[in-house]
């Protein structure tokens, strides 16, 4: 059985199909880098350098989001809200949508409870961040993991 000339792959192509395969982690990789790194962007723009303590906040979503198009959410922050000790801020921050502050709430001691609900689009299984700014300029926060089955918030990257 002889094969003529145009038939099966060339050495050339193999090759690179070899260094397409191997590049395939890289890729992940730095993917996943560079939703930690706009992470880490938000964060710092939100708290000027300042350091975030886990506690105080509760966040509430389900580890498991059968549809990235609309995720309930909701944070709580354990303050009396009074002049003298209330949440200022509280930020959502999603680690792989594009825009990495999905969404910014102020409050004031007049709301009587810091605790806000919302929906939130997720590109991916990713994780949520919570954060907490206090009056005297503290930032608490809470994080969770949500595997997302049905992706939402696509950009194309």
């Amino acid at each position: 059985m002889s094969k003529s000339r145009g038939e099966g792959l060339s050495r050339r192509q193999v090759a690179a199909g070899i260094v397409a395969v191997a590049l395939v982690p890289l890729a992940a990789g730095s993917r996943a880098a560079v939703a930690g790194d706009q992470i880490s962007t938000a964060l710092e723009k939100i708290t000027g350098g300042a350091p975030v303590t886990e506690g105080r906040v509760k966040l509430e979503i389900s580890s498991l989001a059968e549809n990235g198009f609309s995720v309930p959410l909701t944070v709580s922050v354990d303050s009396p809200m009074t002049a003298d000790d209330y949440v200022k801020t509280i930020h959502i921050l999603s680690e792989k949508n594009p825009v990495a502050e999905v969404v910014k709430f102020n409050l004031s001691p007049r709301m009587g409870r810091a605790k806000v609900s919302t929906s939130i689009r997720m590109a991916d299984t990713q994780r949520v961040l919570a954060v907490a700014e206090m009056h005297d300029g503290s930032f608490w926060s809470a994080e969770a993991h949500v595997i997302v089955t049905l992706s939402a918030c696509i950009d194309g990257g």
